[in-house]
Formats: C-alpha cells, sequence, structure tokens
C-alpha cells in the first residue's frame, strides 16, 4: 500500500503537467538602455574595476558618430535631464559608474561632451 502511494505522489506531476511550448527566444544583442544615465556619474578608467561598472563607454571626438551627447553640468542638483552629467571625483557619490575604454568595439555606447546644454541628447 506503501508503495501504490509513493508512486502515486511520484507520478501525479507528470499527469497533471500541461505541454509546454519552447521558451521564447531572446534577442542576444538586446540594446541596454543608457539613455536613462543622468546624474552623477564617476568615469572608471582603472582596468581592474571594469566589472564594477554598470556600463563600458568610448569617450567619441566627433559628435557625428556619438550614441550619446552629454553636457557636463558643475551642479549635481541640475544634472536631472537625460545626458546631462555631473561627473563626481568619488566613486562613492555616483549614481551610475562607467568603464572608459579606448577600444570602440569593446563600448556599449560612445559620448560625445559638448558645452551647450540644449545640444545635450541621446541618439538610440
Amino acid at each position: 500500500m506503501q508503495i501504490l502511494v509513493t508512486l502515486w505522489f511520484a507520478l501525479m506531476p507528470l499527469l497533471l503537467a500541461k505541454e509546454v511550448g519552447p521558451a521564447p527566444v531572446k534577442n542576444a544583442a538586446v540594446a541596454r538602455d543608457y539613455c536613462g544615465i543622468y546624474g552623477a556619474v564617476y568615469l572608471e578608467r582603472d582596468p581592474k574595476y571594469k566589472n564594477t561598472a554598470a556600463y563600458t563607454v568610448y569617450l567619441n571626438e566627433d559628435e557625428a558618430f556619438a550614441n550619446m551627447v552629454v553636457y557636463r553640468e558643475n551642479n549635481k542638483l541640475f544634472a536631472d535631464a537625460t545626458a546631462i552629467w555631473y561627473l563626481t571625483p568619488k566613486k562613492a557619490f555616483a549614481d551610475h559608474i562607467l568603464y572608459v575604454t579606448d577600444n570602440r568595439n569593446f563600448a556599449d555606447f560612445s559620448v560625445h561632451f559638448t558645452n551647450v546644454r540644449s545640444f545635450a541628447a541621446c541618439r538610440e
């Protein structure tokens, strides 16, 4: 009798299970939401701490090829919109930590710094 009850409990999940199709395939190269980066940003340049950064960024000299045109704000309180950053000197005070790479191919996105606040924008 005990064997029948054990067998019943072992086979019950198999009998009641619904047939499920394959899981939806996610795209491996999903675009990350880097346009939401604003506020206090710390630019990490030491390769030892690359894994602590949320994104890898390339500092682009040309505005035409940059994914994000960023305005450097002098006051942390005014860095409250997309692509407006206050570059903090300490990692502990940063809202976002970005690793700066010299190779554009390793970067998640590229940044160009502008001197005009109204030019700050994100290009997806």
